[in-house]
């Protein structure tokens, strides 16, 4: 006698190119599915000889299961990690995402906004290259929004941004921690909102420990290598063993200042970026500690919060953070 294996779970998610979870949520008829993805899973499962529970779920009117994503960022270097987190909370709920660029163009950005609303969107999550607060774009929607990186300037919406400040702070008490007591400061533009938080949080952080601020106060001007390795050449006549640059590609050109003038990295100075970027840190020699803006949380949340307003859940507006965390590497 043959015994027949009892038919899973797994079976139909793999016939219908789902999620187990999703499977789960159409045989007990709960969750917010795609009715197409409901009606194709239901009728795998029921040729499989299981049994499919009415729906019980009450989805709002014209739900599309769609959401746009608006972005500034050309390269994709912060909008990628905001996408990938945000999928890992839509993807559960079968809800996908349509990418657009605005190149920072008010006009191109006003023609995805309609495209997307053409697309009946269920929401639009707006996002960036930098966390520079932007223009509300909020009562041109019609849909809930949130905004991811770049928050809005408007205190009512709902914003996600990374915590620039703790991210800073705990770049310094790592410097301290290996015995550092003259940290300099190098960062970006003056102008921008990255630079002041980062800049600012790790004077207080130097300053509350009894430590000195080496040169006086923070070095400013270009998010770029070339700054970095010009900005080292000046700590040179300075006293320092600690640099806190507020970029990888910053603190990328303090290495290889530093190596270049004979100064062993981490022996004699330690180094530490911000924004984990991987093609920098990893290749530079050495590697580079850096600190992670958590990107990929970031999207998490935006999601989440999103999925809240669309739901028709009430969310207070204004700015929330994720935490930021350290990657230690040779450079500390």
């Amino acid at each position: 006698m043959v015994n027949r294996r009892e038919v899973t779970l797994a079976d139909v998610a793999a016939q219908t190119g789902v999620s187990v979870g999703t499977v789960s949520k159409v045989l007990n008829g709960r969750g917010q599915i795609a009715e197409a993805t409901r009606q194709r899973v239901a009728a795998v499962a029921t040729a499989l000889g299981l049994t499919v529970r009415a729906e019980t779920r009450v989805d709002p009117p014209g739900r599309s299961f769609l959401v746009g994503v608006l972005s500034t960022d050309a390269y994709g270097r912060f909008t990628i990690p905001i996408l990938t987190g945000a999928e890992d909370t839509f993807g559960p709920g079968e809800v996908s995402m349509l990418l657009a660029e605005s190149r920072g163009d008010p006009i191109r950005e006003a023609h995805y906004v309609q495209t997307f609303l053409k697309q009946r969107v269920d929401g639009i999550v707006v996002t960036g290259r930098s966390s520079d607060p932007r223009p509300s774009i909020t009562e041109l929607l019609g849909v809930p929004a949130v905004y991811a990186l770049a928050p809005s300037l408007d205190p009512r919406d709902v914003s996600i941004v990374p915590d620039d400040e703790a991210g800073a702070a705990r770049a310094i008490d790592h410097m301290l921690g290996s015995g550092r007591r003259s940290i300099a400061v190098v960062s970006g533009a003056r102008r921008h909102t990255a630079s002041s938080h980062r800049v600012d949080s790790a004077k207080r952080a130097i300053a509350a420990a009894g430590a000195t601020l080496a040169g006086g106060d923070a070095l400013y001007g270009e998010w770029s290598e070339r700054w970095g390795y010009e900005a080292a050449t000046r700590l040179l006549a300075t006293d320092f063993d600690g640099v806190f640059c507020t970029s990888d590609q910053i603190a990328r050109g303090v290495v290889d200042c530093l190596r270049d003038a004979g100064v062993s990295v981490p022996t004699q100075v330690g180094v530490v970026g911000v924004d984990n970027w991987s093609v920098i840190t990893d290749a530079a020699r050495p590697s580079i500690t850096s600190v992670d803006l958590n990107l990929r949380e970031v999207g998490r949340q935006a999601a989440a919060l999103l999925m809240q307003m669309i739901q028709d859940q009430a969310v207070p507006g204004g700015v929330r953070t994720a935490e930021c965390f350290l990657v230690p590497r040779q450079s500390t």
